[in-house]
């Protein structure tokens, strides 16, 4: 693949295969699970091949999104914890919405916007694995009282909401930077990119 010069790898690609990764279990899960959160979108099940199929299929697509989101969140978890900057970042996130950088912490390879959502879609994945498992027919939901049973259906379903939306908002703010979804894509970022953005890391990546 052809890299245009003054550039810079934003992403490698084991990093990358491993994001798309996620996100196809994200959609595979999403979908099939949405299917018996309401009637009106039974349907959705029919891309599973029906209702029967669906049921059987959503935990083992959840399983595969949880596998990959543990390796990928093991890999870039230290870039991720957040510091004294991260909260004045944090405090000033309405400027940077705005457009408005001026006096703004500089951002490393990961602004604090991004880590929280980090840290938010990791804390979703740890509430939906085992409270989908414990109502995971037939393999495992007999082995817990019913009362469990019920409470993590609905802390499940609360969990997969508070996804789904984080990822909305993850799908939003890659449109809305342009240049994040090549990074993603293609891998690499251009030098006034990455010095606009996270001007910390490009001085990391340029010294």
């Amino acid at each position: 693949m052809h890299v245009p010069t003054n550039t810079i790898e934003r992403h490698p690609y084991w990093d990358r295969a491993m994001h798309w990764l996620i996100a196809l279990g994200f959609i595979l899960a999403g979908l099939s699970g949405l299917a018996f959160f309401h009637p009106s979108v039974f349907f959705l099940a029919n891309f599973f091949g029906g209702g029967t199929w669906a049921r059987i299929l959503h935990p083992f697509f959840g399983v595969f999104m949880f596998v990959f989101f543990t390796i990928y969140g093991l890999k870039v978890w230290h870039h991720n914890v957040i510091d004294q900057k991260d909260k004045e970042w944090l405090a000033k996130a309405g400027e940077v919405m705005a457009g408005r950088e001026e006096g703004i912490p500089e951002a490393g390879r990961y602004n604090a916007g991004q880590k929280v959502l980090f840290w938010l879609l990791a804390l979703c994945m740890v509430g939906l694995l085992p409270t989908g498992i414990v109502f995971w027919r037939p393999y495992f939901a007999d082995l817990f009282p019913i009362g469990l049973v019920r409470l993590s259906t609905l802390l499940h379903s609360l969990a997969a909401i508070g996804l789904i939306l984080l990822v909305i908002g993850h799908v939003y703010m890659a449109i809305w930077t342009k240049g994040s979804i090549r990074a993603m894509t293609l891998g690499w970022v251009t030098r006034a990119w990455a010095r606009k953005h996270h001007p910390a890391w490009y001085r990391e990546m340029t010294r």
